[in-house]
């Protein structure tokens, strides 16, 4: 809408400009001339005055008399003075008119003549159109991103190019590529502790945003080298709450806040981080369950790992020591996930009457179903605990046994 009424004002002023500079010279050859006279006044002056010069010899030569002479004179000078009566009234008409006619046209014309050529020659519809913006479809993203991978095959030794390549496959979601070039990059300038703390990101979120192994290692990494590296530490903070360790989390978010100014967004994120973490000390840690649930962490043994596959389905459920067949509790992940942490409770139950809570021994057995279904069969994959007391939180479960 600016742009359209500034476009307007301009040409509006453009206009009048061009009507000053018209109209000017028709306004100044429209002023009558005090210096000159018309031809018909000049000739009407000569006879008067040949007639006058004509009276003054006839009295000097005694022909007429002192008042004949002033007689004669008088009456030439009213004959004279009628004539100059008769003649501007035509002349100063014509003068004053003529100018002012031809100002009200172009006042008139020039304005509606400019629009209506506009709309005829110009483009009205280009008034108020944004300069467009070039626009990048994902297959034009991708493309480019292929083709700068393609660059760091071919030349290898520019870090920024990998951590380029690095945080473009992170922003596509390609994690995994995203921690192998972070790693190519570290290779050629391991000393970048901001390298290694977007490195540990990338490599959590491949993993399913877990901090644990790879991640935390890069992260204690990038503290080594710059112990004030923002990002770092608040991925340490985040790994150590992630071990339910929720003193050292907020100490090490206590130190983060330290680093930032008050007034700063960042800050304001921060103290809502502290605050909400404080708040939950009154309640069991993450990783503690409160009494009557169970909590722990399942792995895969080494050994038959290659038989998972990432879409296999897992199924943890809890249920009695005693050899009870009916599930206390039941939850279920994809093996992309694993090792991961896992929660039971009575809410996850098959039957009412069955209650987690109320057992007071039980096993947990996480199994990987090839087939998807939660009744056991030959191939699947299982792991079961020691048998536990609901309240544990440290439930350790490793899948190791071909079903048969």
């Amino acid at each position: 809408m600016i742009s359209v009424v500034l476009f307007w004002f301009i040409a509006l002023a453009l206009v009048a400009a061009t009507l000053v500079v018209l109209a000017r010279p028709l306004l100044r050859g429209g002023k009558p001339r005090q210096d000159a006279a018309p031809p018909e006044l000049d000739a009407t002056t000569a006879v008067y005055r040949d007639q006058k010069r004509q009276l003054d010899d006839d009295l000097a030569a005694g022909a007429i008399s002192a008042s004949e002479h002033a007689a004669a004179q008088e009456e030439l000078v009213h004959r004279l003075g009628a004539e100059i009566a008769k003649q501007p009234s035509a002349t100063a008409a014509g003068a004053t008119r003529t100018p002012w006619i031809a100002i009200v046209v172009l006042v008139a014309v020039v304005p509606v003549a400019s629009v209506l050529l506009y709309q005829i020659l110009g483009n009205p519809a280009a008034i108020g159109v944004q300069t467009a913006r070039p626009q990048f479809t994902d297959n034009d993203v991708r493309a480019m991103v292929e083709q700068l991978a393609q660059r760091m095959q071919t030349h290898p030794e520019d870090p920024k190019g990998w951590m380029l390549l690095a945080r473009s496959y992170a922003a596509l979601g390609r994690y995994s590529e995203s921690a192998a070039a972070f790693a190519e990059a570290a290779k050629r300038s391991p000393d970048d502790a901001q390298l290694y703390a977007d490195w540990a990101d990338a490599a959590a979120m491949a993993q399913q945003r877990k901090l644990a192994g790879k991640p935390e290692e890069l992260i204690a990494r990038a503290l080594a080298i710059d112990p004030s590296n923002r990002k770092a530490l608040a991925l340490s903070a985040t790994a150590l709450l992630e071990h339910g360790n929720v003193d050292a989390s907020l100490a090490r978010w206590r130190e983060l806040r330290q680093k930032i100014a008050s007034d700063s967004d960042e800050a304001r994120e921060i103290d809502k981080v502290i605050a909400e973490i404080g708040a939950n000390k009154s309640t069991p840690p993450s990783g503690v369950p409160a009494k009557g649930t169970l909590a722990g962490r399942i792995e895969v043994d080494p050994k038959i790992a290659p038989r998972v596959a990432p879409d296999d389905t897992v199924f943890v459920l809890a249920r009695s020591a005693d050899g009870g067949r009916v599930p206390l509790a039941v939850t279920r992940m994809h093996a992309r996930e694993l090792p991961a942490t896992f929660h039971l409770d009575d809410s996850m139950g098959m039957i009412p009457e069955a209650k987690l809570s109320a057992t007071p021994r039980v096993v947990v057995e996480a199994r990987v179903s090839k087939s998807g279904n939660a009744k056991a069969s030959a191939g699947d994959l299982r792991g079961v605990s020691a048998p536990v007391a609901p309240g544990d939180a440290n439930v350790h479960v490793v899948i190791g046994e071909v079903v048969q």
